[in-house]
This record gives structure tokens, C-alpha cells and sequence, in this order.
């Protein structure tokens, strides 16, 4: 990326660790849902990933990333982080908590680091986009590479439905 004032911490964060990364730029576009940027991006929206930020029962933060075609299992999500139950956060703690906004929140620069899933599918594919910390920004990166700027696991975390979330 030229433009300084465009870089995000998901972007310094991968640019300091001379990662392996493209960035795709949609903000002159209109798309809003996951399943537009893909569209506009003219990939598989399996392979665009949205990052969910979520809180269990014990009051612990989990980040959660699934297809922008399918939904969090919030069950299944539960059971891989060891919580009775988990929740969705509410849109208004997401920046205090995260440092990002809803429809751009990356799971690379966070304020915090939370623990996190990527949901299993990823695995098919050779890379993945997901936040690249601000709405109008994909990051297309893959797994490993990923996996040497934050710890994830890989599990089965999403079902079918639609993609409100």
C-alpha cells in the first residue's frame, strides 16, 4: 500500500512481521454484506471469511471467523473454546474492546489478543480474505502465514443459513 494513512494495524501488524499478504481495497464500491464484497471481489464467498467477536459465559472474549455465506454455530463455538454458552457482543463494546468497528474488524491488530477460531473450511483453500481492519478493506493471506502474526485453531464452528451476521 503507498498511502501511510491508509495502513490499519491488521496492515502494520503483517508488514512488521514481513508476511506474505495482499490487500484488496472495495471502498469505492457499495457493497456492505460479506456476500457482496465477495461478489465484488469476484471470489468464493467461502473463502472470504467475516471475524466475530464474541463473549462467554465466563465473561471471556473469543474471535471467531466463518464463511461470509454461513452462520456461526454458536453452540458448536461454545463447546470448542470450553464455555457453557457464548453470545455475540454488542456492536457498541466492539471498538473499546477491539480497536475496530463493526464491518471492519480485523482478527490481526487487535488491542487485545482474544482466543480464536477459524472455522475448518479454510483449510480448502490456498488462501483467505478477511478484515483488513477498516470497512472497504479485504486481506487475502493464507493460513500459515497467518499463523505467524496470531495463534488460531481450526474447527467446525458454522452452519448453514443466512448470512445476517
Amino acid at each position: 500500500m503507498k498511502n501511510k494513512e491508509e495502513k490499519t494495524n491488521a496492515i502494520r501488524s503483517l508488514e512488521q512481521k514481513k508476511l506474505q499478504f495482499q490487500v484488496h481495497d472495495y471502498s469505492q464500491s457499495d457493497a456492505l454484506s460479506g456476500l457482496e464484497v465477495a461478489d465484488y471481489l469476484g471470489e468464493n464467498p467461502g473463502r472470504v471469511f467475516k471475524t466475530l467477536v464474541t463473549v462467554g459465559k465466563s465473561a471471556g472474549h473469543y474471535v471467531f471467523l466463518v464463511p461470509v455465506n454461513r452462520e456461526l454455530d454458536l453452540k458448536k463455538a461454545a463447546k470448542t473454546v470450553n464455555e457453557k454458552s457464548i453470545e455475540m457482543i454488542k456492536a457498541k463494546e466492539l471498538l473499546p474492546l477491539t480497536g475496530y468497528i463493526h464491518g471492519g474488524c480485523s482478527p490481526v491488530g487487535m488491542k487485545k489478543f482474544f482466543p480464536t477460531v477459524i472455522d475448518a473450511s479454510a483449510e480448502t483453500f490456498g488462501e483467505i480474505f478477511f478484515s483488513g481492519g477498516k470497512i472497504g478493506l479485504q486481506i487475502e493471506m493464507s493460513l500459515s502465514e497467518l499463523q505467524k502474526v496470531i495463534t488460531f485453531r481450526l474447527a467446525d464452528i458454522s452452519s448453514e443459513g443466512s448470512a445476517a451476521l
